[in-house]
């Protein structure tokens, strides 16, 4: 019995043997095509993104795919795709973008589920966007969160008084308003009601809430959803609908209105 059972065990131990190379090498075979596809995948995104958005080609885009690629690509759809890139200019906004788009597909012809995206704006860059906007003193502009502060000038009698507004970003069907909530006069803190007091009409200019569109500007997949400041920055926010990847009427610039 002891005979049989020696050559019996060593048999089972080659076996075993193999297996446990067999299932090595297959595990090293998925890691490679993870790997392969990933890399493909990628590259592919980040292709698209620098041809659609006419970016250099040594634009620096960072893509990222949630999950397993290799199990994505033979479903058909990427679950979750991120993509960055810092000082990209879209429209009349230029700051630091971020994508994430949901249901991506991996072949052509099919819509997303949507998405999201936020550029992030500098005080520089925010005073170019601003500046678009009539007689509006751009210039001046500085960022402390929640609000934008600028100074204008209110002219009584020929002389021009320097009031500070602070106002709030926000956005509103589309377009970027800036809604006025403190006022100083005079290094004093007033309230809206009394500035209209002391100049009347000539105060509407900085009591209003301001609007700029955007939207003729950017794609129309692209609306805008939020303005916040945040820390030094601006981060407009917005919305990505899903068929900008297969409707070309979705890629053209919106309209204003």
């Amino acid at each position: 019995m002891t005979t049989d059972a020696a050559p019996s065990r060593r048999r089972s131990g080659r076996w075993i043997a193999v297996l446990v190379v067999l299932v090595l090498l297959l595990a090293g075979a998925v890691v490679a095509a993870e790997f392969i596809a990933r890399s493909v995948v990628t590259s592919t995104v980040r292709s698209l993104v620098v041809k659609h958005l006419g970016l250099p080609d040594n634009q620096n885009v960072d893509v990222t795919v949630a999950g397993v690629v290799l199990a994505q690509v033979i479903g058909g759809h990427l679950d979750d795709v991120t993509i960055s890139s810092n000082d990209v200019t879209l429209g009349p906004l230029t700051g630091d973008v971020l994508v994430e788009m949901q249901g991506v597909p991996v072949s052509g012809g099919e819509a997303a589920q949507g998405g999201s995206a936020s550029v992030r704006l500098d005080e520089q860059q925010v005073r170019t966007l601003l500046a678009q906007i009539p007689d509006f003193p751009a210039g001046t502009i500085t960022m402390a969160a929640p609000d934008l502060t600028f100074t204008n000038q209110l002219s009584v009698l020929g002389v021009g008084i320097p009031v500070g507004v602070s106002v709030t970003p926000g956005a509103s069907e589309g377009d970027l308003t800036l809604t006025p909530s403190a006022f100083e006069l005079g290094g004093n803190s007033i309230d809206a009601d009394t500035l209209r007091t002391q100049f009347g009409g000539v105060a509407d200019s900085v009591l209003r809430t301001q609007s700029l569109c955007i939207a003729d500007r950017l794609p129309a997949a692209l609306t805008l959803t939020s303005a916040t400041v945040q820390g030094q920055n601006l981060v407009a926010a917005f919305s990505i609908a899903g068929g900008v990847l297969n409707d070309p009427a979705l890629r053209r610039d919106g309209s204003c209105g």
